[in-house]
């Protein structure tokens, strides 16, 4: 860029002195002062404009990359999703066939028929679950809570700390 100093700078102001004259030097200086803002603005405009392209232009291409990330994940998902439903579909396939006793549907397995559950045995964990959780959420009585040594009464944090606070005189006396 053009290197002024203050010679430089004085020697131009003393020419403009000399040929535009003292009566219209501040006008022309004003209106020098005022292009040279305008081109700053400008100038500055310019520059956003540009960095916002740039940046515009960096978010298309990442939308690019992140729509082909998504479309290879979604590929992914829909083998996985076309491998599990082919998987299900074989096992139900062989399930039904051996509920229904057909052997031509089911796979040969040497393995023995799974043991039912008996009736008696379902009523039977049922009223041990009732038990169990009648026992969880019973009311448990305060003579047991005072031997158990369970606390009864709930402090809030700023009551513990004032409780447990060290050189704090309680407010019982001896007398």
């Amino acid at each position: 860029m053009i290197d002024l100093g203050l010679t430089k700078l004085a020697v131009i102001g003393a020419v403009a002195l000399v040929v535009i004259g003292p009566e219209k030097l501040p006008k022309v200086a004003r209106m020098a002062g005022t292009l040279y803002g305008r081109a700053q603005r400008y100038l500055a405009q310019v520059k956003t404009e540009v960095s916002r392209e740039i940046e515009m232009e960096e978010l298309r291409n990442l939308h690019k990359e992140v729509q082909a990330g998504a479309s290879s994940f979604k590929s992914g998902v829909d083998t996985f999703k076309t491998d599990v439903e082919d998987t299900v579909s074989s096992h139900m396939g062989e399930v039904e066939a051996a509920w229904h006793g057909d052997d031509h549907g089911a796979a040969a397995s040497t393995e023995p028929a799974p043991s039912y559950v008996s009736q008696d045995d379902i009523e039977r964990k049922a009223r041990e679950f009732r038990r169990k959780k009648l026992v969880r959420t019973s009311n448990v009585p305060a003579w047991f809570k005072n031997r158990q040594g369970t606390r009864q009464h709930v402090l809030s944090g700023a009551a513990r700390v004032r409780k447990f606070r060290p050189g704090v005189k309680s407010n019982t006396s001896f007398f």
